[in-house]
């Protein structure tokens, strides 16, 4: 395996030597990650290969059974009491499926004036940041007042990164993000990931199956089987010249590989899929 490693003094994400269990199962085995601030690292891999036991690892809801993960330079597993919280708020997971992380029973406004206090959210007191969030990800003020059911796929997608985002957190994961979505949706999704890492400077893990969507985003990417890394590198490097077998497999697996692409949005589609989107 080639690795093209990020110093440790650059790093906001710190893995190192990761292991995992589920009772006697290992799942991960020495997993070592950096992500600079400002960077996007895809992790890729088919589904059992990892990849969402490490965002909940790197989130604090799995302990690890050896090696360690430091955020901003914290050490994820060792804090407790206050600073625990504040890790949480410096971490934000954007789930896979946004619809069964809203609450059914509560309004697009209540989930995101909770995000941003939990103990006294009000959705009147917070109306503004709402609102900037909303517009952010391009949905229309009046979505505050809507429940999730209302809402298409896409739109709960964007709520869900509205939500992970508006307690500016110095790392975000995006799990999978985009695997529910059809073509146009994801296309949708990934050219406002595009434009917010851009603008807000963010820093990501963006963890996927599909090698074509890591692509649109990533400034790297990490290639997991059965819980081990078998490549990493440069994004473009990983999609023109790969070296390992598996990860040929996954490129072969993808529609019209070896080119195929997501078509990035022309300003024509933008417009049209955000008229789409507010309605």
């Amino acid at each position: 395996m080639t690795e093209e490693p990020i110093t440790d003094e650059q790093s906001a994400v710190r893995i190192r030597d990761l292991e995992v269990s589920y009772g006697t199962a290992r799942v991960l085995h020495g997993v070592s990650i950096d992500v600079a601030p400002g960077r996007t690292v895809g992790v890729v891999g088919e589904s059992g290969s990892g990849k969402s036991t490490l965002a909940r690892t790197l989130v604090g809801s799995l302990r690890p059974a050896a090696g360690s993960v430091r955020i901003a330079g914290v050490d994820v597993h060792a804090v407790r009491g206050a600073r625990r919280k504040v890790l949480r708020r410096t971490v934000q997971l954007i789930p896979q499926d946004p619809y069964s992380s809203l609450d059914p029973r509560r309004t697009i406004g209540d989930a995101l004036a909770e995000a941003l206090d939990p103990r006294r959210a009000n959705v009147k007191r917070h109306r503004d940041e709402i609102v900037h969030w909303l517009e952010t990800v391009r949905l229309p003020a009046e979505t505050m007042a809507k429940y999730p059911h209302e809402c298409s796929g896409g739109q709960r997608q964007r709520v869900a990164i509205a939500r992970g985002l508006m307690l500016r957190p110095a790392v975000v994961i995006a799990d999978e993000i985009t695997s529910a979505l059809d073509v146009s949706v994801q296309a949708e999704i990934l050219d406002l990931i595009a434009r917010l890492r851009a603008e807000l400077g963010l820093t990501m893990l963006f963890i996927s199956h599909n090698l074509a969507v890591v692509r649109q985003v990533s400034d790297e990417v990490v290639v997991l089987y059965h819980g081990d890394i078998v490549e990493k590198g440069p994004a473009e490097r990983i999609y023109t010249r790969p070296e390992h077998a598996y990860t040929r497999k996954l490129l072969d697996s993808v529609p019209g590989a070896p080119g195929f692409d997501i078509e990035p949005l022309d300003d024509d589609a933008r417009t049209e899929l955000a008229d789409w989107s507010a309605r």
